[in-house]
């Protein structure tokens, strides 16, 4: 759990000894008389206190020489809330390699995106970790071929390359000393299974996606739904049982997730991924995780808000509200200008009319999925007269298009906040609220309180509280903004 108060080794022993599954993926435990390391709540039997080791992420339990468990997959919890509260050099590393960074860029460029030095990088992320980036990266592969081998027909080689591996050799040893396995016996374990219990219609592969309980899915669907961009988002089926679809844009090609509200009988979200080329599935995941913000810390939010008298009635009301991400930064800056001083369902029109006008079409329309959203370089001098606007609404358009274009404003998973947003509010056109809700949504801030909202001021005064009670809200305030919302 995310909380303001460290854990000790005594407390995390206690959470292992209840199988308490509010610390998975928050550390590991490791037992020095198997060899093997598990989430909290594994169902094995509580090992010995002195067997006991924590480690405070799975590639450093990995580095110390463990397997993991076979029986809780240590490898598929969810990711830490503290990556995303965590505004440091840490948490930007962890953000990006999540993303797939290292894959793509190596360690030279995960180092250069975060302002620092290949050897600094290093130091922080062991000192933290236990771990460094080289290591995090191959823990991600490892997780990602299991995947990939368990859910999908492809040759052990595809899986290899689409996970990010760099040859066979590396895949297969990797995948030994993580799984204590060949990549055959892994799938072959599985085969049975997936028989009896069939598999689901539809292309692309099959996830389950983890996260902590509560998880308010109407809230984050009905969110979703009413800003559904047409052509590149769509909402299917009725309330409780809805599944939602949108095109993305990889290095390697375009992609297409689908992901559904139902419940199945686990924490999860059931997801499907068709992507044009595997090697975007590392990046796809981490955006749907952030989209639909899957690594939050619902109880440690709820603990917070519990003395308010304004959000512990909420909380109480729809537990497990979420601060709902963005899966295209950049596209997210793009709406966020088109929804200036207007209503949701204008600016979801609008933005409808720009995907038509100047979106890049799908070689393959799947439904109502259609096309790409335009890359912020293609918007950087357009005329945007499809769209009626206003001229000064479309030079910050094409402002912050500019901006995203060349570099000067950075909204990737790793940009120092900070900095985004006072690049942001340099920029011509965007104010306070605007660049606030960027950070809250393109950068998945969790404690942004934006300025002047009519929402979160009509509460205040209902209340009759002043502006100072806000600061209790930390370091969640994200979570507030959206309490409020869902009640207004």
């Amino acid at each position: 759990m995310a909380s303001t108060t460290p854990l000790t080794d005594e407390h995390r022993y206690q959470a292992v000894r209840g199988r308490d599954p509010r610390f998975d993926g928050v550390f590991f435990t490791a037992v020095t008389s198997t060899g093997i390391y598990c989430r909290p709540s594994c169902p094995a039997t509580t090992p010995k206190r002195e067997n006991v080791r924590f480690y405070a992420s799975a590639a450093g339990a990995q580095a110390a020489g463990f397997r993991a468990c076979r029986r809780c997959r240590p490898d598929a919890v969810p990711g830490s809330a503290e990556w995303n509260v965590r505004a440091d050099v840490v948490g930007r590393a962890m953000r990006l390699i999540n993303d797939g960074v290292i894959d793509r860029e190596g360690v030279g460029g995960l180092a250069g995106q975060l302002g620092y030095s290949e050897r600094q990088v290093q130091r922080h992320l062991v000192a933290s970790l236990g771990a460094g980036p080289l290591a995090l990266a191959r823990a991600q592969r490892a997780h990602t071929a299991r995947v990939l081998l368990q859910t999908t027909p492809l040759a052990a080689a595809d899986v290899a390359f689409a996970a990010g591996f760099s040859s066979i050799r590396q895949f297969n040893d990797t995948i030994r000393e993580v799984y204590a396995a060949t990549p055959t016996s892994l799938r072959d374990a599985v085969a049975t299974a997936t028989a009896k219990r069939g598999t689901s219609a539809g292309t692309g592969i099959p996830l389950r996606l983890a996260y902590r309980e509560p998880y308010a899915r109407g809230h984050v669907f009905d969110f979703l739904g009413a800003r559904a961009i047409p052509g590149i988002e769509e909402i299917l089926g009725p309330p409780g049982d809805r599944v939602y679809r949108r095109t993305l844009r990889f290095e390697h090609g375009p992609g297409i997730i689908e992901v559904h509200e139902r419940v199945t009988g686990g924490a999860w979200l059931e997801c499907r991924l068709d992507l044009a080329d595997l090697r975007g599935f590392t990046a796809a995941i981490g955006r749907v995780r952030r989209l639909f913000d899957l690594d939050a810390d619902p109880v440690a939010v709820a603990e917070t808000f519990a003395p308010d008298q304004i959000l512990g009635p909420l909380t109480l009301k729809n537990p497990g509200i979420r601060s709902v991400g963005a899966a295209e930064p950049q596209e997210m800056a793009i709406r966020a200008v088109l929804g200036q001083q207007i209503t949701v369902g204008s600016a979801r029109a609008l933005a409808g009319k720009l995907v038509a006008a100047r979106g890049e079409p799908l070689e393959n329309p799947s439904g109502g999925l259609t096309h790409l959203f335009p890359l912020a370089a293609d918007l950087a001098e357009a005329d945007f007269a499809e769209l009626g606007m206003p001229a000064s609404r479309k030079e910050t358009l094409r402002t912050v298009s500019r901006a995203l274009a060349d570099g000067s404003l950075r909204l990737d998973a790793g940009a120092d906040r900070e900095q985004a947003q006072r690049e942001l509010l340099a920029l011509r056109g965007i104010g306070p609220w605007t660049a606030g809700y960027l950070r809250m949504r393109a950068l998945s801030d969790p404690d942004v309180l934006l300025p002047g909202d009519v929402v979160i001021k009509g509460a205040l005064k209902r209340a009759g509280l002043g502006r100072e009670e806000t600061e209790r809200w930390h370091p969640w305030s994200s979570y507030a903004i959206h309490y409020l919302w869902s009640n207004s």
